[in-house]
């Protein structure tokens, strides 16, 4: 009997205040005389407060007892300014402004920051002429001079991006939208990356099957855990989780992807927040680890991407206490250490939080997601051009309705500059974040007509047709310099690299046991996308095996070698020093132009200029051969120019091992 007049005292003690507070009278006649309905009205009050006070994530949880408890009294301003709150914090924001209205008409005092949520709400609403009025009016209101300039301070940027957003909202950028509903699911997913062929797609999710499971007991919110993809004629495959090593019972996210879909960066909470690496060997991830310091610090590392040629990291940090979240670089040097740490420019950086960095595989737009620059309102997708003096242009907002008052984050481009990949709350989404698609035209794509070339392709034995992991050599010929080194997948042999036009780029494919085997592109400055499916084969080391030197480049009708070749000379020159005992010819072949006679003279003096060259590094001369054969063993048609270009070319065979 004493334990039952203590819970009704309790139940009377918590009403009153609860309802007092809110200036609502509470009567009897205000509630239905079933006792057992007011009990649960406010047993539903009690955990909705914890959800909504105490763990302030959990709006979801909170929101669905709030309206419970409305539905028994509606008239109460403080359950429906909390429901308008827990609107706001939801992917049914248009729903917010409703509750915080007549919260506002029952108790103007509901809450010291109405006007400031009312402005909010209308913000998300795109009613920026009515949120200017509601902001203004916080301002006005505010009588707590200890908190006036933080208040002022938070007013006048709302202000600004309901401008922008004004402006933004009557200009809306051409594409089309899509919720990609064969990855989303009803939980947060969120920062998808992408391979540069849009054949891989990993991102992350707090689905009900990660790893780590629910994070509470007593709610619903998952730990991360990073899931994948793969795009095949029918669409995106059903996301499967990608297991250990990388997931864990911890937090693991994507924050960044290699072009080529080999090597994944990630985040896990260790020492404040860090960025780690892994890659894929074969069909398996291997054991993540950190990136080394100064990556790394004590502070959170919550986002990166690499270039296309694995030398430049751009990652965000929030290093520097005074401007919260920035983007910072770093370059490798030549023995593959990472250096100092550059904060980007002030062009880039605000003094608001930058985040969801993402560098294109063109090396030169960089993408991002800011709560500075001109943004409508959370963070804001901006895209920056590094000019040729090093200086990246004034950010550009990528435009409503990709951007919109909520967060729009995580953006990143396909190497063709016609699909982009985001993260966005909305009213049409499943799950909170959802992952979306804008698939545009060249006309459309704020990177007009991408200039980079994809090369894809598997290498392989030329006999067994086995896969091999081969190392990839890039050199930019015109300055002799390593521009990148990969790697083709030992399970697949399959290999992409991503090549940024304006070089002229030698590729050495590489294998302990094989003839090199060598590619030239040559890509103009303004040269648009393509993609290049070129499949290798490697030969080994036998009598009668021959490879065509695709790097080495002579004056026009002359044996003079031009500077080009060096890196190609270099490699011919290291294999005949590993395989000393081997003997070799060198062939010189031309297009079917002019006489017989002279091409026959002009391929045998070519032939005659490499086996010079190498005798001159300190090969031996009776190890070569050389011999030319004019265009008399064609490998391409000589009726047209692309196929006369091949057939003008040098080749070196195996004579004896």
């Amino acid at each position: 009997m004493l334990k039952q007049l203590v819970i009704l005292f309790a139940i009377c003690f918590i009403a009153a205040n609860l309802f007092a507070q809110t200036n609502v009278e509470f009567t009897k006649e205000s509630f239905p005389k079933d006792s057992k309905g007011l009990k649960t009205a406010l047993k539903n009050i009690l955990k909705a407060n914890d959800y909504f006070v105490e763990r302030k994530c959990c709006y979801s949880l909170a929101l669905d007892l709030y309206l419970k408890a409305n539905a028994f009294n509606p008239e109460n301003a403080l359950i429906n300014y909390r429901i308008g709150v827990c609107y706001l914090n939801s992917i049914q924001k248009d729903k917010a402004h409703a509750f915080l209205q007549k919260a506002f008409n029952l108790n103007k005092s509901v809450s010291d920051d109405i006007h400031f949520q009312l402005g909010l709400a209308l913000q998300i609403s795109l009613r920026f002429d009515e949120a200017i009025e509601e902001f203004i009016i916080c301002k006005n209101a505010n009588k707590n001079e200890k908190l006036k300039a933080e208040i002022e301070a938070n007013a006048n940027k709302k202000i600004e991006e309901c401008k922008n957003g004004f402006i933004l909202a009557n200009t809306v950028v051409k594409g089309k939208i899509e919720n990609l509903n064969l990855i989303n699911s009803q939980f947060p997913d969120y920062c998808p990356l992408i391979s540069a062929d849009e054949k891989v797609m990993i991102f992350t999710s707090r689905r009900a099957n990660t790893t780590g499971g629910q994070r509470d007991d007593n709610d619903l919110i998952y730990f991360e855990d990073i899931y994948i993809s793969k795009k095949t004629d029918a669409g995106w495959s059903s996301p499967e989780n990608i297991g250990a090593p990388i997931n864990t019972q911890n937090h693991e996210a994507t924050v960044g992807l290699s072009p080529d879909g080999q090597e994944l960066y990630i985040y896990k909470g260790d020492n404040g927040g860090d960025i780690y690496t892994c890659k894929l060997k074969g069909d398996k991830w291997i054991e993540p680890h950190a990136l080394p310091a100064p990556i790394n610090t004590e502070f959170k590392e919550s986002s990166a991407t690499i270039s296309s040629d694995g030398n430049v990291l751009y990652f965000v940090s929030d290093r520097d206490k005074n401007t919260g979240r920035d983007i910072y670089s770093s370059t490798k040097d030549k023995k593959g250490k990472w250096g100092d740490v550059q904060k980007l420019s002030s062009v880039i950086n605000t003094k608001y939080d930058e985040e969801g960095v993402f560098i294109h595989p063109d090396n030169k737009t960089l993408y991002f997601s800011s709560k500075g620059h001109k943004t409508m309102g959370g963070y804001d997708i901006f895209y920056s051009m590094l000019q040729p003096d090093g200086i990246w242009s004034e950010p550009i907002n990528i435009g409503y309705p990709i951007n919109t008052p909520d967060d729009d984050i995580y953006f990143t481009m396909s190497a063709s500059g016609l699909h982009g990949y985001f993260s966005s709350v909305r009213p049409e989404g499943m799950g909170e974040k959802d992952i979306y698609l804008i698939d545009y035209t060249e006309e459309e794509s704020p990177m007009g007509i991408a200039t980079v070339t994809i090369v894809k392709g598997e290498v392989r034995d030329a006999y067994t047709k086995a896969p091999i992991e081969a190392e990839i050599e890039i050199t930019d010929n015109s300055k002799n310099e390593l521009v990148a080194l990969f790697y083709s997948n030992s399970a697949t042999g399959e290999y992409l690299i991503s090549l940024p036009s304006g070089v002229n780029y030698g590729i050495s494919v590489k294998s302990k046991g094989y003839l090199f085997h060598s590619e030239n592109f040559d890509i103009s400055d303004s040269a648009a996308f393509s993609e290049v499916t070129l499949d290798i084969k490697l030969e080994n080391f036998s009598v009668g095996s021959k490879i065509i030197l695709r790097n080495m480049f002579f004056d026009y009708a002359s044996d003079r070698i031009k500077d080009e070749s060096i890196t190609e000379l270099g490699n011919l020159y290291n294999l005949l020093v590993e395989n000393p005992n081997i003997r070799i010819e060198i062939s010189g072949h031309t297009d079917n132009q002019s006489s017989l006679e002279t091409n026959t003279r002009l391929s045998t003096a070519r032939a005659k200029s490499v086996v010079a060259f190498l005798v001159n590094k300190g090969i031996a001369e009776n190890r070569m051969e050389y011999k030319g054969y004019a265009f008399s063993q064609p490998i391409a048609s000589n009726d047209t120019e692309e196929g006369k270009k091949q057939n003008r070319r040098v080749e070196f065979k195996i004579l004896s091992k």
